[in-house]
């Protein structure tokens, strides 16, 4: 490994200046190849300072944290750190907490790790644990939630079976006691249906078994998949298009994806209204509004509606039999088709969903004809829980 000859201080600073302004990462002179070939493909932030702590190189990632503030690290614990290892050459990790430069207002987690190159630079590599420990989070809870959501329904079928056998000389309470059963048997057969799918969407391509599939026939079949639902509470299915639309996704999820919506806007919404489906093509994505008179969500709600078992309002939950991870599964589903999915709701009046998908493109067709077969979706629905 060839060695380095650092810039003076005051051409490094001025080098910086420069590069900082371009907004890329920073790199103030000839390293060996060695090196940058490594730090351009690791995943953490990288900086490389001088003896003195003058920073030579910084990668983007470390600009965007606000580590490098001209050149120098703007963060005190890193700079002692750095020049710990300046004055042993011992190589350094250490977990630290440090407010974000330069208004100091957000709390950063960082693993630091400083080591020294041996040709008068020293290298820091800097990774942020938030999202790691975010994702640990989430996984804990969701070990937490389904323990508890699969408690409540085995529970109940437990006491039920005592029960019945107590009430065996009574046909009618045993006749009681057996369709509770069976409810909870449902229930409880949703809950783990819901698990199943949701598991297999989070490493699931659906690019593996897709097929260029017709929005309007998605509707009807979504349709035919609810009508006994709605018929039972007399809401009216109103579906409506701007002109024929396709995407190309996995048949199978986006199905479910819009019949978690429809059932949600179905048992949110008031007997005797309507929910209304519409389809039209936005910038090449396909959107398709569902859109109904329900209960509406509040608006303290709306950012953790799609959140595994979260619910607005768990008792409501319990009496239309919804397990929580519907809209879980929506967003998953959403995701895998390189869209996303974003809610408006206003309790009253009633709450849209909107799913994106890309739009499918037919090889064969010309320019005007694929701007037309343009695809994305958008899913309006009552009080977005399920």
């Amino acid at each position: 490994m060839a060695a380095w000859r650092p810039y003076p201080s005051n051409v490094a600073s001025k080098l910086l200046h420069t590069e900082e302004a371009s907004g890329q990462s920073l790199d103030v002179q000839e390293i060996p190849d060695e090196v940058a070939r490594i730090l351009a493909v690791l995943p953490s932030a990288s900086i490389v300072v001088d003896l003195d702590g003058v920073v030579l190189r910084a990668s983007a990632r470390s600009l965007a944290l606000g580590i490098v503030n001209r050149n120098a690290i703007a963060i005190t614990d890193i700079a002692k750190l750095v020049s710990k290892v300046a004055l042993d050459g011992e190589a350094r990790e250490q977990e630290m907490r440090a407010r974000r430069p330069p208004l100091g207002r957000e709390l950063l987690e960082l693993r630091v790790r400083v080591a020294d190159l041996g040709t008068g630079a020293i290298l820091v590599l800097i990774d942020d644990l938030a999202e790691e420990r975010r994702v640990d989070a989430v996984r804990r809870d969701f070990v937490a939630n389904i323990s508890h959501e699969l408690k409540t329904p085995v529970g109940a079928l437990s006491v039920l079976a005592e029960a019945v056998q107590s009430a065996s000389d009574d046909p009618v309470q045993v006749r009681h006691f057996a369709e509770r059963m069976q409810l909870e048997a449902t229930r409880l057969g949703h809950l783990v249906q819901d698990v199943i799918d949701l598991s297999r969407l989070q490493g699931d391509d659906p690019l593996s078994h897709a097929q260029v599939v017709n929005v309007d026939e998605l509707i009807d079949r979504a349709f035919d998949d609810v009508g006994m639902l709605a018929a039972q509470r007399d809401i009216d299915l109103v579906v409506g298009h701007d002109s024929e639309t396709f995407v190309y996704a996995d048949l199978g999820q986006l199905q479910t994806a819009l019949r978690n919506l429809l059932v949600n806007a179905i048992a949110y919404s008031s007997d005797g209204t309507s929910v209304a489906v519409h389809s039209r093509l936005v910038d090449s994505m396909v959107e398709i509004m569902v859109k109904d008179q329900g209960i509406g969500i509040p608006s303290n709600d709306l950012d953790r509606i799609f959140e595994r078992f979260y619910r607005v309002d768990p008792a409501r939950s319990r009496v239309t039999g919804g397990t929580g991870l519907g809209l879980a599964i929506v967003k998953h589903v959403c995701q895998n088709h390189g869209g996303e999915c974003t809610v408006w709701s206003e309790v009253g009046v009633g709450s849209t969903f909107t799913l994106r998908i890309p739009m499918y493109r037919s090889e064969s067709a010309d320019d005007d004809a694929q701007s037309g077969a343009s695809i994305g979706m958008s899913l309006t629905i009552g009080e977005g829980r399920s």
